[in-house]
């Protein structure tokens, strides 16, 4: 049983790492616009350069909802519909979550 005490202080110590990495509320706020029949929540997720970030609702996968468009134009949409300013396709990229990150150019 001497593992024990061990075993509780590595717990404490993890729980309380947790608490002071995780964030206190969010500063960004996120905003969900309707494109082409879908939802898409965009949040703006650096400073410099800025970029935003475009996550499609899924519907809960609901096989009788709208009919399937293109993401990326939907992504494209979302962000300056979100933003205001149009987005730089040539740094637009989709992680594997099929979130879309884009910087912005607001001229």
């Amino acid at each position: 049983m001497k593992l024990r005490p061990a075993l509780l202080a590595i717990a404490a110590l993890a729980a309380s790492a947790t608490l002071f990495t995780s964030p206190l509320s969010a500063k960004e706020e996120t905003k969900s616009v309707f494109v082409m029949s879908r939802t898409w929540a965009v949040t703006q997720v650096s400073d410099a350069p800025v970029v935003y970030r475009a996550t499609r609702d899924n519907n809960n996968l609901n096989p009788f909802g709208p009919p399937p468009r293109l993401r990326t134009l939907q992504a494209i949409a979302a962000i300056q519909q979100a933003t205001g300013c149009k987005p730089i396709v040539a740094s637009m990229y989709q992680n594997i979550s099929g979130q879309f990150f884009s910087q912005v150019s607001c001229n």
